[in-house]
């Protein structure tokens, strides 16, 4: 699919694996109260986009495409979502069964010889709850590709 880049309102961090779940949580009282002060629009479900490859720490953006830029405030600031040709698949159920999905996404991507960016981000479609079924958990994963070019012959 092809994609258009937009504009975000995001907490930055980088962020050990274990703080991951504090860290979403912070960056959502941060952009709520930037969102709603500035009076933005916000045009999509909340996001995490990632840089990098995944290790004990995770170089991250958290936050929501807007409809214009945000004023950089008490840590939320400006960002963008890529565009370009991009990979999707949606994962459905707990956010336990992403890194199995992403795996997946990985494979079906080098099947196709294609290649990735070192950016990916997941969208969470359906806003998670205490009270819900995880299985009713909905995420788009999104992962920028480019068609790998053959090698020159001599």
């Amino acid at each position: 699919m092809n994609l258009e880049p937009v504009t975000t309102a995001v907490v930055r961090g980088v962020v050990p694996v274990i703080d991951l779940r504090n860290f979403f949580d912070a960056s959502f009282g941060v952009l709520a109260r930037a969102i709603e002060t500035q009076r933005l629009t916000t045009l999509s479900p909340a996001f995490g986009l990632y840089h990098g490859l995944p290790g004990e720490t995770l170089d991250l953006e958290v936050g929501f495409v807007t409809d214009r830029m945000v004023r950089p405030e008490a840590g939320a600031v400006v960002g963008s979502l890529p565009g370009g040709q991009v990979a999707r698949l949606t994962h459905f159920g707990s956010f336990d069964g992403l890194g199995a999905s992403w795996e997946r996404l990985g494979s079906w991507i080098q099947a196709r010889g294609l290649s990735t960016g070192e950016d990916r981000w997941e969208t969470y479609v359906t806003q998670p709850s205490p009270s819900m079924d995880p299985r009713d958990l909905r995420t788009e994963l999104n992962w920028p590709v480019t068609v790998c070019q053959p090698a020159a012959r001599t």
